[in-house]
């Protein structure tokens, strides 16, 4: 399926009010360079309806100096096809420029073996997909960024986090070494992360509720601690430089996280 024109129109508006208000005010004097983020809902944008469900993309800016924008392009349910396929990538490859990035997270969707709108098999199609992004993000002068996906909470009867997205990660991780792309090994980071907080504490960093009890998407504390590897990470590959990044090691107040009603962020 293949978005309208005005469908595209919208999600090109709906990442620019949010980049504006995270980051600040474009300063006079030139073209600051902007950090776009492809991906599902574990880094998406989240609004009042849904709240305190909470992507990590919501947080992502509280980690980047002033001078680096982020358009959030993340969109629930969908995987590296789905994205191509709606048309989305072609939103962002409209509006990225030389000097940009295009960071890519996929795979909780990819996953679904049932749905053929959705499903990639990790050592063909999902490489092919990304291949897409490298590909039109390198054409236009952007710099590619792939980024493993986030891990779910799950522990085995132990207490040990155990990996839940099976050969994906590491199909990305090839594909970021034959490709010369730089990755970001979220995945690793955050099973570690989940093993060290353990099966209780990490109750605290998803979306866990009076009535719900979700083990993939984040609450506020979540957000910000995946958002915090996310930049970290950009920091140890050397895309960002430390002039670049900011509070890596301060706490970031919940209270930063906002959710936006949909209309209002959608321009409609």
């Amino acid at each position: 399926m293949s978005l309208t024109r005005r469908q595209v129109a919208s999600a090109a508006l709906a990442a620019v009010p949010l980049t504006i208000a995270a980051t600040g005010t474009a300063q006079a004097g030139g073209r600051r360079s902007t950090l776009y983020i492809a991906g599902d809902s574990t880094a998406a944008q989240k609004y009042a309806d849904a709240a305190p469900e909470t992507g990590w993309g919501m947080a992502f800016p509280f980690f980047l100096h002033k001078g680096r924008l982020v358009a959030n392009h993340a969109v629930n349910g969908r995987s590296s096809k789905s994205f191509v396929d709606e048309g989305r990538l072609d939103v962002i490859l409209a509006a990225i420029r030389p000097g940009d990035f295009l960071l890519v997270q996929f795979a909780h969707n990819d996953e679904k073996v049932t749905d053929p709108a959705r499903y990639t098999e990790p050592w063909t199609t999902y490489q092919d997909y990304l291949r897409l992004y490298v590909d039109g993000a390198r054409a236009r002068g952007a710099r590619p960024v792939l980024v493993t996906p986030v891990e779910r909470r799950r522990f085995d009867v132990g207490g040990n986090a155990v990996p839940s997205h099976g050969d994906y990660p590491a199909a990305m991780r090839a594909l970021a070494e034959e490709e010369g792309v730089a990755l970001l090994d979220v995945q690793a980071l955050s099973l570690g992360l989940w093993q060290e907080l353990g099966v209780e504490g990490t109750k605290a960093y998803f979306n866990w509720t009076a009535t719900e009890q979700d083990n993939t998407h984040f609450n506020p504390p979540g957000a910000i601690a995946v958002a915090r590897l996310v930049a970290r990470e950009l920091l140890r590959t050397r895309v960002l430089a430390p002039r670049d990044v900011v509070r890596l090691d301060d706490d970031i107040p919940t209270s930063w996280i906002t959710w936006p009603e949909a209309a209002d962020a959608a321009g409609a």
